[in-house]
């Protein structure tokens, strides 16, 4: 009996809330229509999205950096040439014997003869030694001779006695071209070079 007044309880709490709500037609005014707004342009078409490939050009690719330019090598110093040397001329040709003539101032009497290169020739109380003789120019129409000489002079021995020692009166070149260049002078004989020999006289 408890359970059916319990449930009576409820079906009228139910059918009672049902009827305190009111109904769509009681509590909203009847709608009205809204004016129609003002004829607008329609609003621009917003361009189509593009598609992937075409959004955006690919970026450029950053160019490479450029090496800064090498620094300039010195330039190599060339070193400075040697000078030309002179063609050096040519060598005298050297002979084995000198000619030389002797003149006695005296008696105005000259002699030519051959002197030997070393070794020791006498013209009366002088005597000659001849240390060299040279040609330069042999080809030449003039050839140049020189003779490098020794002069000494000793007195004629005396029977029974010893010979004096020979006194140097004279060392240097003689100029067969130039015989006043470095001449030989004495009182009494003079002396000066004719020539060099090609050939030694025979002792």
């Amino acid at each position: 009996m408890r359970g059916l007044a319990t449930v009576a309880m409820i079906a009228i709490a139910v059918t009672t809330l049902a009827r305190a709500q009111p109904t769509p037609d009681e509590t909203s005014p009847p709608a009205t229509e809204s004016p129609a707004p003002p004829d607008t342009p329609p609003p621009p078409p917003f361009p189509p999205p593009s598609s992937p490939d075409e959004a955006a050009p690919p970026p450029a690719e950053p160019e490479a950096e450029t090496p800064p330019p090498a620094p300039p090598k010195p330039l190599a110093r060339k070193a400075p040439a040697a000078p030309e040397k002179p063609p050096e001329p040519p060598r005298p040709v050297r002979s084995p014997a000198a000619i030389v003539q002797a003149l006695d101032k005296v008696t105005a009497e000259t002699l030519r003869f051959a002197a030997p290169v070393g070794r020791r020739v006498r013209y009366k109380t002088l005597i000659f030694t001849v240390k060299a003789c040279e040609t330069a120019g042999p080809d030449d129409p003039q050839p140049r001779a020189s003779a490098y000489m020794v002069i000494e002079s000793q007195a004629p021995t005396l029977p029974g006695q010893a010979p004096p020692e020979p006194k140097l009166i004279y060392k240097g070149w003689m100029f067969a071209t130039a015989p006043g260049l470095h001449p030989f002078e004495h009182p009494v004989y003079d002396a000066w070079l004719i020539a060099c020999s090609a050939t030694s006289p025979v002792a």
